[in-house]
């Protein structure tokens, strides 16, 4: 049985080292936070976020580089505007090249 409290502590955890201008996917939060399988409990996880201000979830996109249309804090503009003033680009078709910003947490 999964341990909420232990496991979105864990994903919080992996979140909060995702540094400005870069972004994680869910997958690999999921994966840094213990169980590649967990990719949708950090997509709540992230919805439930308890302190926005010191865990950037706007920071975690889908993998294929898209912003998540039910952004918990704004919708998906604010989650686009939040990224942009991070510094993070994106391409034409709206997403972020994960090629440029995806977090490699041996940086």
């Amino acid at each position: 049985m999964l341990k909420k409290e232990n496991t979105f502590t864990r994903i919080y955890e992996v979140v909060r080292r995702i540094p400005r201008g870069k972004v994680a996917t869910y997958g690999q939060v999921a994966m840094l936070a213990g169980n590649p399988h967990w990719s949708q409990v950090v997509g709540y996880a992230l919805h439930v976020n308890p302190d926005p201000s010191t865990i950037p979830c706007y920071r975690v996109v889908n993998r294929f580089g898209e912003v998540s249309r039910a952004f918990a804090f704004g919708g998906e503009n604010e989650q686009v505007r939040l990224l942009l003033e991070d510094g993070v680009e994106f391409t034409p078709d709206g997403r972020v090249d994960l090629t440029r910003y995806l977090w490699q947490p041996d940086e």
